[in-house]
């Protein structure tokens, strides 16, 4: 049985068999490559599937997802699926990137923060939120969309402000940050 068809079949509130296909995989590391590849499958049921699987297994397992995280930087991020911008703006503050790369990944999210779907609008600003707490500047940022979102009609929105704003809360406050001496090495 493949990793994609286990991915395979059901509706868009389906999961498929995603649950086997995690099981298969932190049994056998290398299916991570066979999961990554599925991002650019043809049915799009699919590929978001794959990209949920690889955010899960990012938490737990970053060092087998570091490798394909230029997946949630490509051409899937502009998607017309809330699904797929759903898994990737909830995968972006997960992984270590460089300056040119946090630069696409602040574009993905601030697009992402004004998405006509809620659920994409409330992770996108959870995953701003968590991107601020390593690039102060954007901070202003999600304390105007934080503001915006207490204000909103959405339980939803207000809810995930509620939830930011008491993370915030309880981050113990730092001096200023340290200058990343290499280029490359720049930690979102």
């Amino acid at each position: 049985m493949t990793i994609r068809s286990l991915l395979t079949g059901g509706d868009r509130r389906s999961i498929a068999q995603s649950n086997r296909a995690r099981a298969l995989i932190e049994q056998d590391a290398s299916l991570v490559r066979e999961l990554a590849a599925l991002v650019e499958d043809e049915n799009w049921l699919v590929a978001q599937r794959a990209l949920d699987l690889l955010e899960k297994l990012a938490h737990d397992h970053p060092d087998w997802i570091e490798p394909h995280k230029q997946l949630f930087l490509g051409s899937r991020a502009e998607s017309d699926k809330w699904e797929i911008r759903l898994q990737i703006v909830r995968a972006l503050p997960l992984f270590t990137w460089t300056p040119a790369q946090v630069r696409r990944v602040e574009a993905i999210l601030l697009d992402n923060v004004s998405f006509r779907q809620t659920f994409v609008r409330a992770w996108a600003l959870d995953s701003l939120a968590a991107l601020a707490e390593r690039r102060k500047k954007l901070a202003p940022i999600v304390q105007r969309y934080l503001r915006e979102f207490e204000r909103s009609s959405s339980k939803a929105l207000q809810a995930r402000a509620r939830n930011i704003r008491a993370r915030i809360a309880t981050k113990p406050r730092r001096g200023p940050a340290r200058r990343i001496a290499r280029p490359g090495t720049a930690r979102m």
